[in-house]
């Protein structure tokens, strides 16, 4: 029987199939189904900087009063009572997990900013959480702000966090570096013990009724793994960080193809709100019957065979594939026909 161990921010684990932060994990009975249809870790849903500011200060009266007198100010804070669990609370339930179950719990931290908030790492530590995912989201309007300034907060904040943690930190960002190369170089000088590629940065639409800016959660589909999927093959081998791949991990040959380009752990969150948490069973066992069918002795063996420095053309991760893939497209014989019909 094929081995399904990997190794993830120096923790081994049952196998790669990690559920992402989602509120899935808001319930301790779901976190304990999750462990039993073969979940390797659970990530908790995040505790967000604005919460932690939120307390600290004791602006709720502040950012409250009055916003009703400005249409400009309308909901453009989220009321206390829109975050599920405060930190407190927050707090309790990594205790509570780690009690329920046996499989890695790794909390939470989302934010963008330096500031006091970080200290929270070190609680979320002591409440039990084996390992910390900072998810690192920001969208900088200032026009005078330069990449390098951004770039460098960033850094900053990860740096602030290992300050106070002694357990790994996985660091969650989007794709949007002009170098991802560099600054997984220098997430790693920085500290972080991993990568999380990539959030995905939820895009607001416009309600034509009420003529007012509303939030729009699309899920992933296996489309979106295109994204992780190439920067993962390329920092592989390079990086002594541990990669995970998030967004897009839909079907059994998603789970297969990430890993083979190097990913040591595989999230996924909207493929279990589509098929329930059971479906980790069902990727489980189909993940051990594939490699025991292409004669693969373990995960650790297939990971990373297919990363750009074990392939025959590294370049094909890189311009000289979009070049081919523009030079040879084709459009189907039906949509050429009907486009001439229409000269």
């Amino acid at each position: 029987m094929a081995d399904l161990q990997t190794s993830y921010l120096g923790m081994t684990l049952r196998n790669p199939l990690v559920p992402s932060a989602s509120p899935l994990a808001e319930h301790i009975d779901t976190i304990k189904q999750m462990e039993d249809a073969g979940a390797g870790a659970v990530v908790l849903h995040s505790l967000f900087e604005e919460q932690l500011t939120l307390e600290a200060l004791e602006l709720d009266h502040h950012m409250t009063f009055g916003t009703d007198s400005f249409a400009e100010a309308l909901s453009y804070f989220p009321e206390p009572d829109t975050f599920r669990l405060g930190p407190d609370a927050y707090l309790d339930h990594i205790r509570k997990a780690k009690e329920a179950v046996d499989i890695p719990i790794i909390a939470s931290l989302n934010g963008s900013s330096t500031g006091g908030w970080t200290n929270f790492a070190w609680l979320m530590e002591q409440a039990g959480a084996d390992a910390l995912e900072l998810n690192l989201y920001a969208i900088p309007t200032d026009a005078d702000l330069t990449g390098a300034e951004v770039e460098e907060r960033y850094l900053q904040v990860v740096r602030n966090v290992k300050a106070k943690v002694s357990i790994p930190v996985a660091v969650k960002v989007g794709p949007y570096f002009s170098n991802m190369a560099n600054m997984a170089k220098r997430f790693s000088e920085a500290g972080a013990d991993g990568l999380v590629l990539f959030n995905r940065f939820y895009q607001p639409d416009i309600d034509l009724d009420e003529l007012r800016v509303v939030p729009n959660i699309l899920l992933s589909t296996s489309y979106d793994l295109r994204l992780p999927l190439r920067w993962i093959a390329i920092l592989y081998g390079r990086t002594s960080l541990s990669l995970a791949a998030t967004s897009g991990i839909h079907e059994l040959q998603d789970v297969i193809k990430v890993l083979m380009v190097g990913a040591n752990v595989t999230m996924m969150a909207a493929a279990l709100f589509h098929h329930g948490v059971d479906y980790l069973r069902t990727m489980e066992s189909g993940l051990q019957e594939w490699l025991e069918t292409n004669e693969y002795v373990s995960v650790k063996q297939m990971q990373g065979s297919m990363s750009q420095i074990h392939v025959d053309n590294p370049s094909a991760f890189e311009r000289a594939q979009y070049m081919r893939a523009l030079a040879t497209y084709q459009l189907p014989k039906d949509r050429i026909s009907g486009f001439f019909d229409n000269e």
